[in-house]
């Protein structure tokens, strides 16, 4: 059973809204002010916490402000209730980390929802996979088959120049080939019935391509494009069967690395479909981060058209554009033409979160 913390100063509104979650199956831990609320916060480690903004003592922003301070309760999904609907609070909210708002009154369904999505979101988050090509590296420096791997990936011979935004593979299509990323940024992305696409993810050199469906035998389920001039290795079908097979252990795990690639994939669409379009441009200018970040760079800059950048958080242009036209007067990263820079990661990252 999920265990929910609400915090509310309003006996009323407090009682009322602890029976309906009760009768949803959720167990209930109320406080009527924030500084209980954040004891009881420390001390029940709920699951959830809905908190009231207006309160006496300490404010909702003051309850989440200590909260997000204390590593044992700073991923607790946070939702405020208020009576207020000014764009500043919920601004400062957001900023603060918020999840979510609730605006009084609300329905019995409005509540219930956004509980729901809240805590289904923070299974996501914890189950989350770590990145598999970290540990493919770790698996194959293990084996006898890194000397093999090496003397495909260096023959000359097998190394392919494209052309930015030269398709290098399309979805649909029979793989033969595992790619290679010698040098260059490449971007695997579906494309929908109207031709529109949703990129699925960024590469960079010293990232495979393909291995999914070449191990599966099965069609393409994505399309891979350069971003920029790229130079791709490209080891023909047959090879790679042969490197793998020298292992059993190495073609046993790297079988389950594809499963788990999959499934973050598959996760991060859910995860998108849940969030806020700020949330997901947020989340779109942290993947950029961690794919391309230059560590020889103090702030991360990266020219990306904003097709590009729409077609990963998932939304039209125009609101994309918005949104990091908000990011920027609000001075979390700066923009010139096509090229963003981001000034404040970490507020990005709690936002994300």
């Amino acid at each position: 059973m999920k265990k929910i913390l609400l915090i509310e100063d309003n006996k009323d509104v407090r009682e009322n809204t602890a029976e309906i979650l009760e009768l949803a199956n959720y167990k209930v831990v109320t406080a009527e002010n924030g500084k209980i609320g954040v004891e009881l916060a420390k001390t029940t480690q709920p699951d959830l916490i809905i908190c009231d903004v207006m309160m006496p003592e300490l404010d909702g922003f003051g309850v989440l402000h200590v909260l997000s301070k204390i590593p044992a309760t700073s991923k607790i999904p946070f939702i405020f209730l208020t009576a207020k609907s000014e764009k500043a609070d919920f601004r400062k909210g957001m900023n603060l980390g918020a999840d979510d708002y609730l605006t009084k009154p609300f329905d019995e369904l409005e509540l219930l929802d956004a509980v729901e999505i809240r805590l289904k979101k923070n299974e996501l988050i914890k189950s989350e996979i770590k990145n598999s090509l970290d540990e493919l590296n770790d698996i194959v420096k293990a084996t006898k088959g890194l000397e093999e791997l090496n003397q495909l990936l260096e023959d000359e011979k097998r190394v392919t120049v494209f052309k930015k935004r030269q398709n290098i593979f399309l979805e649909g299509k029979y793989p033969n080939s595992l790619y290679y990323i010698q040098k260059g940024k490449v971007k695997t992305y579906k494309t929908n019935e109207e031709g529109r696409e949703y990129i699925t993810g960024l590469y960079k050199e010293g990232d495979f391509l393909g291995y999914l469906n070449l191990l599966e035998e099965s069609n393409y389920i994505e399309s891979a494009m350069t971003l920029e001039d790229s130079e791709i290795c490209i080891i023909h079908k047959q090879d790679f069967f042969k490197l793998l097979h020298l292992n059993k252990d190495v073609s046993e795990k790297f079988i389950k690395l594809l499963s788990k690639d999959l499934i973050e994939k598959e996760e991060r669409l859910i995860k998108l479909a849940y969030n806020s379009v700020r949330k997901r441009v947020a989340e779109a200018l942290l993947m950029l981060h961690k794919n391309f970040h230059d560590e020889s760079e103090e702030n991360f800059s990266m020219a990306i058209s904003r097709d590009d950048l729409a077609n990963i958080v998932g939304a039209s242009k125009e609101t994309v554009i918005r949104t990091i036209t908000d990011f920027k007067e609000e001075g979390l990263i700066e923009i010139s033409g096509s090229k963003i820079t981001i000034i404040e990661y970490n507020k990005l990252a709690r936002m994300r979160n």
